[in-house]
């Protein structure tokens, strides 16, 4: 006997990761009580950023500062190294359709991608010791965010993207 009668199974790992980020799209917008507008809330831009919990909070403030709290917010390990289909292709579908939705809710106009030092992600896909160069890590990191970006500008050329890696200090430093 089921608890949840009327709750659907999720069959697939890529069927969580939509349910898990339409909801955390859902969680972005504000609260609608009886003084809602009749106008959907406008977000700038979509980021796109790793899990690791040691940079939530600098990303947030960092975040916060430059775009007011108007953003959507994406959480995949690896943030641009996702986009390769790493660990799974759902990781990378994930993005696409979280990147579509975004668009279409809030009229996004730009993507911010955040990918972080000493990431776990990139030393299990990449290399153990990455972080031990961190000219290397910076450069490795730096062809991903690009290849990213050339990625969603193919998809929608309309959109800006920036690109940060951040720092264990933290320092947000623009990749061009």
């Amino acid at each position: 006997m089921s608890l949840c009668p009327n709750c659907q199974t999720v069959s697939s790992r890529r069927s969580a990761l939509k349910l898990l980020g339409s909801a955390a799209l859902l969680s972005s917008l504000p609260s609608l009580g009886s003084n809602a507008q009749a106008s959907p809330p406008r977000a700038q831009v979509l980021i796109l950023s790793c899990i690791d919990f040691r940079f939530i909070q600098p990303e947030q403030d960092f975040l916060n500062q430059r775009w007011g709290g108007r953003y959507d917010w994406v959480s995949l390990a690896g943030a641009a190294l996702a986009l390769t289909g790493f660990p799974h292709p759902a990781e990378a579908e994930t993005f696409w359709d979280q990147l579509d939705l975004s668009r279409r809710l809030h009229q996004i106009q730009r993507v911010v991608i955040l990918d972080h030092q000493d990431c776990g992600a990139y030393a299990s896909r990449i290399d153990p010791n990455l972080s031990q160069d961190p000219e290397r890590e910076y450069q490795i990191h730096s062809r991903y965010l690009q290849e990213a970006r050339q990625d969603i500008q193919r998809r929608y050329p309309d959109l800006g993207v920036d690109l940060y890696f951040v720092t264990l200090a933290p320092e947000f430093r623009l990749v061009l």
